[in-house]
Protein backbone atom coordinates (compact mmCIF):
# COMPACT_ATOMS: atom_id res chain seq x y z
CA UNK A 1 0.00 0.00 0.00
CA UNK A 2 1.15 3.19 -1.01
CA UNK A 3 0.70 6.16 1.68
CA UNK A 4 1.50 10.18 0.96
CA UNK A 5 3.80 10.80 3.71
CA UNK A 6 4.20 14.99 3.34
CA UNK A 7 6.89 17.28 4.76
CA UNK A 8 5.65 20.51 3.89
CA UNK A 9 2.47 21.92 2.23
CA UNK A 10 4.06 22.17 -0.65
CA UNK A 11 5.38 18.62 -0.46
CA UNK A 12 2.16 16.99 0.30
CA UNK A 13 0.40 18.58 -2.77
CA UNK A 14 3.61 17.44 -4.76
CA UNK A 15 3.47 13.78 -3.06
CA UNK A 16 -0.43 13.38 -4.10
CA UNK A 17 0.75 14.71 -7.74
CA UNK A 18 3.47 12.76 -8.10
CA UNK A 19 1.53 9.36 -6.36
CA UNK A 20 -1.51 9.99 -8.63
CA UNK A 21 0.09 10.46 -11.82
CA UNK A 22 2.36 7.46 -10.83
CA UNK A 23 -0.97 4.96 -10.35
CA UNK A 24 -2.71 6.33 -13.45
CA UNK A 25 0.34 5.50 -15.76
CA UNK A 26 1.02 2.49 -14.45
CA UNK A 27 0.05 0.35 -17.25
CA UNK A 28 2.00 2.01 -19.90
CA UNK A 29 5.37 0.95 -18.82
CA UNK A 30 8.19 3.39 -17.60
CA UNK A 31 9.27 4.60 -20.51
CA UNK A 32 5.59 6.15 -21.13
CA UNK A 33 5.20 6.98 -17.29
CA UNK A 34 7.82 8.25 -16.41
CA UNK A 35 7.82 11.77 -18.49
CA UNK A 36 4.13 11.86 -17.81
CA UNK A 37 5.26 12.18 -14.08
CA UNK A 38 7.42 13.96 -14.68
CA UNK A 39 5.57 16.48 -16.44
CA UNK A 40 2.57 16.92 -14.27
CA UNK A 41 5.31 17.35 -11.19
CA UNK A 42 6.73 20.08 -12.97
CA UNK A 43 3.38 21.56 -13.96
CA UNK A 44 2.14 21.58 -9.94
CA UNK A 45 5.40 22.77 -8.88
CA UNK A 46 4.44 25.81 -11.26
CA UNK A 47 1.04 26.18 -9.73
CA UNK A 48 2.16 26.41 -6.05
CA UNK A 49 5.05 29.09 -6.84
CA UNK A 50 2.98 31.35 -8.91
CA UNK A 51 -0.20 30.80 -6.55
CA UNK A 52 -2.50 29.32 -9.39
CA UNK A 53 -4.51 27.72 -6.60
CA UNK A 54 -7.44 26.41 -9.18
CA UNK A 55 -5.11 25.17 -11.65
CA UNK A 56 -3.80 23.19 -9.30
CA UNK A 57 -6.98 21.99 -7.78
CA UNK A 58 -7.92 20.82 -11.06
CA UNK A 59 -4.29 18.86 -12.12
CA UNK A 60 -4.58 17.23 -8.23
CA UNK A 61 -8.64 16.24 -8.65
CA UNK A 62 -7.97 14.70 -11.93
CA UNK A 63 -5.17 12.28 -11.17
CA UNK A 64 -6.99 11.36 -8.05
CA UNK A 65 -10.12 10.45 -9.56
CA UNK A 66 -8.30 8.12 -11.70
CA UNK A 67 -6.70 5.91 -8.94
CA UNK A 68 -9.98 6.01 -6.77
CA UNK A 69 -10.44 2.25 -6.84
CA UNK A 70 -7.07 1.38 -6.99
CA UNK A 71 -6.30 2.55 -3.16
CA UNK A 72 -7.25 2.01 0.05
CA UNK A 73 -10.50 4.17 1.53
CA UNK A 74 -7.60 5.75 3.96
CA UNK A 75 -5.19 6.56 1.28
CA UNK A 76 -7.99 8.39 -0.42
CA UNK A 77 -9.21 10.14 2.61
CA UNK A 78 -5.22 11.33 3.03
CA UNK A 79 -5.23 12.29 -0.81
CA UNK A 80 -8.28 14.32 -0.46
CA UNK A 81 -7.54 16.01 2.53
CA UNK A 82 -4.65 17.91 0.56
CA UNK A 83 -6.43 18.18 -2.27
CA UNK A 84 -9.61 19.88 -0.20
CA UNK A 85 -7.16 21.87 1.63
CA UNK A 86 -6.40 24.21 -1.45
CA UNK A 87 -9.58 26.44 -0.62
CA UNK A 88 -7.36 28.11 2.59
CA UNK A 89 -4.70 28.74 0.43
CA UNK A 90 -6.50 31.86 -1.29
CA UNK A 91 -8.10 34.84 0.16
CA UNK A 92 -10.14 35.18 -2.95
CA UNK A 93 -13.89 33.67 -2.30
CA UNK A 94 -14.16 33.72 -6.00
CA UNK A 95 -11.00 31.50 -6.62
CA UNK A 96 -12.00 29.29 -3.42
CA UNK A 97 -15.89 28.67 -5.50
CA UNK A 98 -14.42 27.25 -8.38
CA UNK A 99 -12.15 25.17 -6.22
CA UNK A 100 -14.94 24.19 -4.51
CA UNK A 101 -16.46 23.28 -8.02
CA UNK A 102 -13.85 21.65 -9.17
CA UNK A 103 -13.85 19.36 -6.02
CA UNK A 104 -17.23 18.44 -5.44
CA UNK A 105 -17.89 17.83 -9.38
CA UNK A 106 -15.56 14.90 -9.63
CA UNK A 107 -16.69 13.15 -5.93
CA UNK A 108 -20.17 13.19 -7.34
CA UNK A 109 -19.20 12.07 -10.60
CA UNK A 110 -19.78 8.53 -9.94
CA UNK A 111 -22.23 7.58 -6.80
CA UNK A 112 -21.47 3.99 -6.73
CA UNK A 113 -17.90 4.32 -6.07
CA UNK A 114 -17.23 4.06 -2.15
CA UNK A 115 -20.02 6.56 -1.59
CA UNK A 116 -19.69 6.83 2.11
CA UNK A 117 -15.77 7.78 1.46
CA UNK A 118 -16.70 10.65 -0.62
CA UNK A 119 -19.41 11.90 1.18
CA UNK A 120 -16.91 12.02 4.36
CA UNK A 121 -14.54 14.30 1.74
CA UNK A 122 -17.81 16.51 0.87
CA UNK A 123 -18.06 17.10 4.80
CA UNK A 124 -14.78 17.77 5.25
CA UNK A 125 -14.60 20.19 2.62
CA UNK A 126 -17.61 22.00 4.31
CA UNK A 127 -15.99 22.51 7.60
CA UNK A 128 -13.11 23.71 5.59
CA UNK A 129 -14.75 26.44 4.25
CA UNK A 130 -15.47 29.88 5.77
CA UNK A 131 -18.20 31.72 2.98
CA UNK A 132 -21.48 30.77 3.46
CA UNK A 133 -22.42 30.02 -0.02
CA UNK A 134 -19.73 27.61 -0.52
CA UNK A 135 -20.31 26.01 2.43
CA UNK A 136 -24.31 25.97 1.35
CA UNK A 137 -23.17 24.84 -2.38
CA UNK A 138 -21.27 22.07 -0.42
CA UNK A 139 -24.23 21.02 1.75
CA UNK A 140 -26.19 20.58 -1.49
CA UNK A 141 -23.72 18.84 -3.41
CA UNK A 142 -23.48 16.33 -0.01
CA UNK A 143 -27.18 16.05 0.61
CA UNK A 144 -27.72 15.13 -3.20
CA UNK A 145 -25.00 12.97 -3.41
CA UNK A 146 -25.98 10.91 -0.16
CA UNK A 147 -29.08 10.13 -2.12
CA UNK A 148 -27.75 9.28 -5.45
CA UNK A 149 -24.81 7.18 -3.22
CA UNK A 150 -27.76 5.51 -0.87
CA UNK A 151 -25.70 6.95 2.12
CA UNK A 152 -28.08 9.00 3.69
CA UNK A 153 -27.87 8.01 7.32
CA UNK A 154 -24.46 9.58 6.96
CA UNK A 155 -26.27 13.06 6.49
CA UNK A 156 -29.50 12.91 8.18
CA UNK A 157 -28.34 13.55 11.90
CA UNK A 158 -27.33 17.38 10.19
CA UNK A 159 -30.34 17.89 9.66
CA UNK A 160 -31.49 18.25 13.51
CA UNK A 161 -28.91 21.98 12.87
CA UNK A 162 -30.85 23.15 9.59
CA UNK A 163 -32.00 26.62 11.77
CA UNK A 164 -28.98 27.49 12.96
CA UNK A 165 -27.23 26.30 9.17
CA UNK A 166 -29.78 28.81 7.72
CA UNK A 167 -28.69 31.95 10.25
CA UNK A 168 -25.20 31.14 9.01
CA UNK A 169 -25.44 30.60 5.09
CA UNK A 170 -27.93 33.79 4.89
CA UNK A 171 -29.79 31.89 1.91
CA UNK A 172 -32.46 33.25 -0.28
CA UNK A 173 -36.02 31.78 -0.85
CA UNK A 174 -35.08 29.32 -3.93
CA UNK A 175 -32.40 28.09 -2.07
CA UNK A 176 -34.29 27.26 0.83
CA UNK A 177 -37.15 25.79 -1.23
CA UNK A 178 -34.32 23.45 -2.60
CA UNK A 179 -33.01 22.55 0.94
CA UNK A 180 -36.08 22.30 2.34
CA UNK A 181 -38.30 19.86 -0.58
CA UNK A 182 -35.25 17.54 -0.77
CA UNK A 183 -34.54 16.51 3.18
CA UNK A 184 -38.48 16.34 3.57
CA UNK A 185 -37.78 13.48 0.50
CA UNK A 186 -34.92 12.30 2.09
CA UNK A 187 -36.96 11.68 5.45
CA UNK A 188 -40.73 10.47 3.91
CA UNK A 189 -38.64 6.65 3.25
CA UNK A 190 -38.35 5.87 6.20
CA UNK A 191 -41.70 5.74 8.56
CA UNK A 192 -39.76 6.10 11.61
CA UNK A 193 -38.97 10.05 10.16
CA UNK A 194 -42.14 10.67 8.62
CA UNK A 195 -43.00 13.41 11.33
CA UNK A 196 -39.90 15.10 10.59
CA UNK A 197 -40.62 14.90 6.60
CA UNK A 198 -43.92 16.56 7.28
CA UNK A 199 -42.52 19.19 9.26
CA UNK A 200 -39.71 20.26 6.48
CA UNK A 201 -42.50 19.73 3.92
CA UNK A 202 -44.13 22.60 5.49
CA UNK A 203 -40.95 24.81 5.90
CA UNK A 204 -41.30 24.44 1.86
CA UNK A 205 -44.63 25.59 1.32
CA UNK A 206 -44.42 28.28 4.04
CA UNK A 207 -42.01 30.20 1.83
CA UNK A 208 -44.17 30.60 -1.46
CA UNK A 209 -46.60 33.58 1.13
CA UNK A 210 -47.05 36.63 -0.74
CA UNK A 211 -46.24 34.91 -4.07
CA UNK A 212 -48.58 35.10 -7.21
CA UNK A 213 -50.66 32.24 -8.87
CA UNK A 214 -47.90 31.04 -11.16
CA UNK A 215 -45.53 30.27 -8.60
CA UNK A 216 -47.66 29.33 -6.29
CA UNK A 217 -48.82 26.31 -8.90
CA UNK A 218 -45.31 25.21 -8.72
CA UNK A 219 -46.16 24.04 -5.15
CA UNK A 220 -49.53 22.65 -6.11
CA UNK A 221 -48.42 18.58 -5.88
CA UNK A 222 -46.16 19.10 -2.59
CA UNK A 223 -49.54 20.96 -1.31
CA UNK A 224 -51.27 18.09 -2.44
CA UNK A 225 -48.83 15.38 -0.64
CA UNK A 226 -48.81 17.66 2.51
CA UNK A 227 -52.68 17.50 2.87
CA UNK A 228 -52.06 13.37 2.36
CA UNK A 229 -49.27 13.02 4.47
CA UNK A 230 -51.19 15.04 7.49
CA UNK A 231 -54.23 13.17 7.11
CA UNK A 232 -52.45 9.90 7.25
CA UNK A 233 -49.97 10.75 9.78
CA UNK A 234 -51.14 8.83 13.35
CA UNK A 235 -49.43 11.13 15.43
CA UNK A 236 -49.56 14.54 13.82
CA UNK A 237 -52.62 16.55 14.74
CA UNK A 238 -51.56 20.27 14.33
CA UNK A 239 -50.67 22.21 11.15
CA UNK A 240 -50.73 25.83 9.76
CA UNK A 241 -51.62 24.08 6.46
CA UNK A 242 -54.72 25.77 6.05
CA UNK A 243 -53.08 29.45 6.51
CA UNK A 244 -50.33 28.31 3.77
CA UNK A 245 -51.69 30.38 -0.04
CA UNK A 246 -49.40 27.21 -1.60
CA UNK A 247 -52.27 24.81 -0.23
CA UNK A 248 -55.07 27.22 -0.50
CA UNK A 249 -54.83 27.43 -4.19
CA UNK A 250 -56.56 23.98 -3.84
CA UNK A 251 -60.03 25.23 -2.36
CA UNK A 252 -61.40 26.14 -5.90
CA UNK A 253 -58.83 23.72 -8.04
CA UNK A 254 -61.10 21.88 -10.13
CA UNK A 255 -58.45 18.95 -9.34
CA UNK A 256 -58.13 19.00 -5.90
CA UNK A 257 -60.98 21.33 -4.50
CA UNK A 258 -62.12 17.23 -2.96
CA UNK A 259 -58.61 17.12 -1.00
CA UNK A 260 -59.03 20.64 0.11
CA UNK A 261 -62.05 19.87 2.09
CA UNK A 262 -60.63 16.62 3.25
CA UNK A 263 -58.21 18.97 5.34
CA UNK A 264 -60.46 21.71 6.26
CA UNK A 265 -62.91 19.13 7.70
CA UNK A 266 -59.96 16.89 9.91
CA UNK A 267 -59.04 20.66 11.10
CA UNK A 268 -62.11 22.17 11.99
CA UNK A 269 -64.77 19.62 11.73
CA UNK A 270 -65.97 16.44 13.67
CA UNK A 271 -66.21 12.62 12.80
CA UNK A 272 -69.57 12.98 11.42
CA UNK A 273 -68.59 15.74 8.75
CA UNK A 274 -65.68 13.25 8.03
CA UNK A 275 -68.20 10.13 7.53
CA UNK A 276 -70.30 12.16 5.41
CA UNK A 277 -67.56 12.87 3.23
CA UNK A 278 -66.56 9.39 2.75
CA UNK A 279 -69.58 8.33 1.97
CA UNK A 280 -69.12 10.37 -1.55
CA UNK A 281 -65.81 10.48 -1.81
CA UNK A 282 -64.81 6.68 -0.50
CA UNK A 283 -62.84 6.37 -3.85
CA UNK A 284 -60.90 9.40 -3.88
CA UNK A 285 -59.72 8.38 -0.40
CA UNK A 286 -58.67 4.88 -1.80
CA UNK A 287 -56.58 6.87 -4.37
CA UNK A 288 -54.44 8.18 -2.13
CA UNK A 289 -53.56 5.12 -0.61
CA UNK A 290 -55.84 6.70 3.05
CA UNK A 291 -57.34 3.84 5.08
CA UNK A 292 -60.73 4.40 6.42
CA UNK A 293 -60.04 3.10 9.54
CA UNK A 294 -57.22 4.96 10.50
CA UNK A 295 -59.07 8.10 9.25
CA UNK A 296 -61.85 7.25 11.82
CA UNK A 297 -59.12 6.88 14.62
CA UNK A 298 -57.53 10.13 13.97
CA UNK A 299 -61.18 11.89 13.54
CA UNK A 300 -62.01 10.32 16.66
CA UNK A 301 -59.17 12.35 18.52
CA UNK A 302 -59.36 15.35 16.63
CA UNK A 303 -63.03 15.67 17.68
CA UNK A 304 -62.22 15.20 21.65
CA UNK A 305 -59.85 17.69 20.82
CA UNK A 306 -62.67 19.99 18.99
CA UNK A 307 -64.77 19.31 22.54
CA UNK A 308 -62.43 20.47 24.85
CA UNK A 309 -61.81 23.39 23.05
CA UNK A 310 -65.54 24.63 23.53
CA UNK A 311 -64.59 26.64 26.90
CA UNK A 312 -66.68 25.80 29.73
CA UNK A 313 -63.59 22.73 29.98
CA UNK A 314 -66.31 20.16 31.58
CA UNK A 315 -67.04 17.66 28.65
CA UNK A 316 -69.97 14.76 29.65
CA UNK A 317 -68.95 11.25 28.63
CA UNK A 318 -72.42 11.13 26.78
CA UNK A 319 -71.19 13.90 24.52
CA UNK A 320 -67.53 12.02 23.65
CA UNK A 321 -69.88 9.21 23.24
CA UNK A 322 -72.20 9.92 20.75
CA UNK A 323 -69.37 12.99 19.36
CA UNK A 324 -66.50 10.11 18.87
CA UNK A 325 -69.82 7.53 17.95
CA UNK A 326 -68.29 4.75 20.50
CA UNK A 327 -70.00 2.54 23.27
CA UNK A 328 -69.96 3.69 26.75
CA UNK A 329 -67.25 1.37 27.79
CA UNK A 330 -65.04 3.09 25.27
CA UNK A 331 -65.28 6.64 26.82
CA UNK A 332 -62.04 6.29 29.32
CA UNK A 333 -60.24 4.48 26.27
CA UNK A 334 -60.24 7.34 23.71
CA UNK A 335 -59.60 9.58 26.37
CA UNK A 336 -56.77 7.78 27.53
CA UNK A 337 -55.69 7.81 24.00
CA UNK A 338 -55.94 11.48 23.38
CA UNK A 339 -53.85 11.75 27.00
CA UNK A 340 -51.59 9.61 25.46
CA UNK A 341 -50.63 11.43 22.67
CA UNK A 342 -50.59 15.03 24.49
CA UNK A 343 -53.48 16.63 23.25
CA UNK A 344 -55.49 17.07 26.04
CA UNK A 345 -54.86 17.48 29.92
CA UNK A 346 -57.63 16.38 31.81
CA UNK A 347 -58.99 14.32 34.95
CA UNK A 348 -61.89 12.10 34.36
CA UNK A 349 -64.34 11.90 37.06
CA UNK A 350 -66.45 8.49 36.78
CA UNK A 351 -69.14 9.43 39.82
CA UNK A 352 -70.16 12.37 37.60
CA UNK A 353 -69.63 10.89 34.17
CA UNK A 354 -67.58 14.22 32.67
CA UNK A 355 -64.12 14.61 31.73
CA UNK A 356 -62.36 17.96 33.14
CA UNK A 357 -59.85 19.33 30.56
CA UNK A 358 -57.31 21.71 32.31
CA UNK A 359 -55.26 22.34 28.39
CA UNK A 360 -55.80 21.05 24.98
CA UNK A 361 -53.62 21.26 21.87
CA UNK A 362 -55.29 23.89 19.09
CA UNK A 363 -56.04 21.57 15.78
CA UNK A 364 -54.76 24.75 14.28
CA UNK A 365 -52.63 27.72 15.74
CA UNK A 366 -53.74 30.88 13.63
CA UNK A 367 -55.16 34.42 14.38
CA UNK A 368 -57.61 33.59 16.54
CA UNK A 369 -54.69 31.29 18.81
CA UNK A 370 -52.81 34.02 19.19
CA UNK A 371 -54.88 36.45 20.22
CA UNK A 372 -55.92 33.57 23.35
CA UNK A 373 -52.30 33.14 23.75
CA UNK A 374 -51.74 37.05 24.24
CA UNK A 375 -54.54 37.59 26.34
CA UNK A 376 -53.26 34.49 29.11
CA UNK A 377 -49.76 36.29 28.73
CA UNK A 378 -51.22 39.55 29.84
CA UNK A 379 -53.36 38.20 32.37
CA UNK A 380 -50.37 35.96 33.62
CA UNK A 381 -48.03 39.28 33.69
CA UNK A 382 -51.13 41.90 35.53
CA UNK A 383 -51.23 38.98 38.43
CA UNK A 384 -47.73 38.42 38.83
CA UNK A 385 -47.34 42.32 38.89
CA UNK A 386 -50.23 42.41 41.40
CA UNK A 387 -48.34 39.74 43.64
CA UNK A 388 -45.43 41.55 43.71
CA UNK A 389 -46.62 44.38 45.04
CA UNK A 390 -48.93 43.07 47.42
Amino acid sequence: MTTVVPTSEEDAALSVVRLASELAWADAGPEVSEPQVSRLCMEAEEFIAMGKWLELATLMITSAELIFSKISEKDVESIFTIICNLVTKTENPDEVMEIVKVIAAKLVQQPNEKPAVRLKILINLYNLLETPYCQFYVYMKALNFAVEGKVTEYIIPSFKKIDSFLKEWKIGTPEQRELFLTISNVLKENKSTSKDSFKFLTDYLATFSGEDAQVLSEAKEEAVRAIVDFVRAPDVFQCDLLDMPAVGQLENDAKYALLYQLLKIFLTQRLDAYLDYHTSNSTLLQSYGLVHEECIAKMRLMSLVDLSSDGSGQIPYELIRDTLQINDDEVELWVVKAITAKLIDCKMDQMNQVVAVSHHTDRVFGQHQWKTLRTKLVTWRVNNFSSILF
